[in-house]
């Protein structure tokens, strides 16, 4: 691919974004700067530009661009925030959190997943990612509270051992609903007395799985 053929790509790329709603520069900039294409292997990795989802090993999948982009936008993260993300699949979502916040936890049950994306974080000295294998619906209490919650998985409901782990003033995104059906993205507030919930978008994700997965 040509350096201009890339600019032309990446210009479409950004462009797709602002019209699906991803207004807020500095995740524009964080996109811009994290290449989708080194998240993305064999066949799929020429298709990273578009915005659309790709499979990825373990019969996961690489989330399109424009709803990584709204679920980092609605988690307003700052660049004091410590981060956890309930899911990491390809490590793309974690690399982009990683150019907006001060530390990033992950977690994935998959531990084939987590040792590719760590090869990538370490290709391009991301060192505030953390990736762990674990059970991630129960979260990472050993390093909780944290001021940011994102969940990469759909749960029924707003995961208890997570919104524990949020920090007063914090912020959880999450799909929730039925796997099989058309989940909600929404946002989690904490506050005193209790969280707040509000709903972003209709989104599809994979289901929220406890346990460990059997190749880990």
């Amino acid at each position: 691919m040509t350096e201009d053929t890339l600019a032309e790509r990446k210009m479409q790329f950004l462009f797709a974004l602002r019209s699906k709603g991803v207004t807020d520069m500095r995740v524009l900039t964080a996109m811009e700067k994290v290449d989708r294409g080194l998240f993305v292997r064999g066949l799929f990795a020429e298709r990273a530009y578009e915005d659309t989802p790709l499979p990825i090993a373990c019969g996961q999948t690489i989330s399109q661009p424009s709803v990584v982009g709204l679920m980092t936008q609605a988690l307003d993260v700052s660049p004091r925030d410590k981060v956890l993300e309930v899911g990491t699949g390809s490590g793309y979502q974690a690399a982009i959190l990683s150019q907006l916040a001060r530390r990033i936890y992950t977690v994935d049950r998959h531990k084939r997943l987590v040792r590719d994306a760590r090869q990538v974080f370490e290709a391009l000295d991301l060192a505030n990612i953390t990736a762990f294998t674990s059970d991630g619906s129960f979260g990472l209490p050993e390093q909780a509270p944290f001021d940011r919650i994102i969940v990469t998985a759909a749960a029924e409901d707003p995961p208890g051992p997570l919104l524990a782990q949020l920090k007063i003033g914090g912020i959880m995104v999450v799909p929730v609903g039925q796997s099989d059906t058309v989940q909600s993205m929404i946002r989690v507030r904490r506050h005193e007395q209790g969280f707040d919930y509000g709903e972003i978008r209709p989104v599809r994700f994979v289901p929220l799985v406890e346990g460990l997965a059997p190749d880990s």
